[in-house]
C-alpha cells in the first residue's frame, strides 16, 4: 500500500487535522522523538545533506523517515508538500501553519489559536515559531525579483535540463528562495527543521525531483544521467548516509540522533541504513519494490 503525499493547499480539514495532530504528538511540546529530526538538520551535519549530488537523496529519506514515525500515529498519515510557485493562502491561515501578528514591531512569533494541535509546539526549550513572510501570503513567493535569485516555476524546474547534473541546480534555486522568502527559523539550515513548514517545503523539492524523473525515465542507478558520479563522502550512489548508518566522528558529524530508518508495515524499502542510491527508485520502477509514497500528480509505476 502506498501512500499519497498530497498539495497541502488542497487538504480536506479532516486530512490536514490528521497530520497537525500527528506532528504534534511527535513533538510533544518538545519532550517527544521529533528532536531527533530537529538535531539531524544543524550546522555540524550540514555537509551530509548540502552541498553536493546526495542533496535530493538525504532530503528524501529525511522525509521518508519523518513520514513514518507520523504514520506511527496515524497510518492515514502522509506529509502534505507546500508547491511554493503557487498561491497557498490555506496553508498559512489560523487553522493550519497559521502567521505572526501583522505589525511586523510585534516581532516574528507564529501565533497559534488555543486549541491548534500546534500551540504548545517546542523546540530547543522554545515554544513556538518564528517565521515571517517577504511576500503577500495569498499570493506565491516572486518568480522574478531584478538582482536577486527567485524561486522557480515547476516548469522552469524541470527545464533545468534532462541530466541530473543540471537538475541538481536546483538546489539554489528553486530551494534556497523558497526558504528566504521568509525571516525567522526556515531562513537559516541551523534552524529550519524547527519549523513544520520545512518539511513541506522540502515535501515540494522532492515532488519536484519526482516529477523529473518520471518525465525522463531517470530511476536506474546505472544511467550516467539519473545521478552525478563523484561527490564527497556521504554524497555517491554507493554511500551508506548519516545519521542512519549510525557512523560518528572523521569526516561525519560526532552524533547520529535517531538511528537507523524504521520499515513501515507494507515495505523494508529503502532498508535501515540507506545509500544514495537506492532513493533514486522510491516507486520500485526498476526493482518492484516501491518505498510506500507517491505524489499526487505524479504517476505511480511499478516495474
Amino acid at each position: 500500500m502506498v501512500r499519497i503525499r498530497k498539495d497541502a493547499q488542497t487538504l480536506t480539514e479532516a486530512e490536514r487535522d490528521r497530520f497537525l495532530v500527528a506532528l504534534a504528538r511527535l513533538n510533544d511540546a518538545g519532550a517527544g522523538p521529533f528532536r531527533a529530526f530537529r538535531d539531524m538538520h544543524t550546522n555540524l551535519s550540514s555537509r551530509e545533506a548540502h552541498g553536493g549530488p546526495g542533496f535530493l537523496s538525504w532530503h528524501r529519506s529525511y522525509l521518508l523517515d519523518l513520514e513514518r514515525e507520523l504514520q506511527a500515529i496515524d497510518p492515514s498519515v502522509a506529509l502534505p508538500y507546500w508547491r511554493f510557485d503557487k498561491p497557498a493562502p490555506n496553508i498559512f491561515d489560523s487553522h493550519f501553519l497559521s502567521m505572526p501578528a501583522a505589525s511586523p514591531t510585534a516581532g516574528d512569533l507564529v501565533r497559534f489559536p488555543p486549541g491548534h494541535p500546534l500551540e504548545h509546539w517546542s523546540t530547543d526549550s522554545f515554544t513556538g515559531v518564528m517565521r515571517r513572510p517577504n511576500f503577500d501570503v495569498s499570493a506565491a513567493p516572486p518568480s522574478r525579483r531584478a538582482g536577486r535569485a527567485y524561486v522557480l516555476t515547476e516548469r522552469e524546474t524541470l527545464d533545468l535540463g534532462v541530466t541530473f547534473r543540471q537538475l541538481r541546480a536546483m538546489e539554489s534555486a528553486p530551494h534556497g528562495p523558497a526558504h528566504v522568502s521568509f525571516s525567522g527559523f526556515i531562513s537559516s539550515i541551523p534552524t529550519a527543521a524547527k519549523d513544520p513548514l520545512f518539511f513541506l517545503l522540502h515535501g515540494n523539492v522532492d515532488r519536484l525531483w519526482a516529477k523529473w524523473q518520471w518525465a525522463n525515465r531517470r530511476f536506474d542507478t546505472a544511467d550516467p544521467d539519473a545521478f552525478q558520479a563523484g561527490g564527497p563522502l556521504g554524497h555517491r550512489l554507493p554511500d551508506t548516509m548519516w545519521p542512519w548508518n549510525g557512523v560518528t566522528g572523521g569526516e561525519r558529524p560526532p552524533t547520529a540522533p535517531g538511528g537507523p530508518l524504521k520499515d513501515s508495515p507494507v515495505t523494508r524499502q529503502p532498508g535501515p541504513k540507506p545509500t544514495v542510491g537506492v532513493m533514486l527508485d522510491y516507486l520500485g520502477v526498476r526493482s518492484g519494490l516501491d518505498q510506500g509514497f507517491a505524489y499526487d500528480d505524479v504517476p505511480f509505476e511499478a516495474a
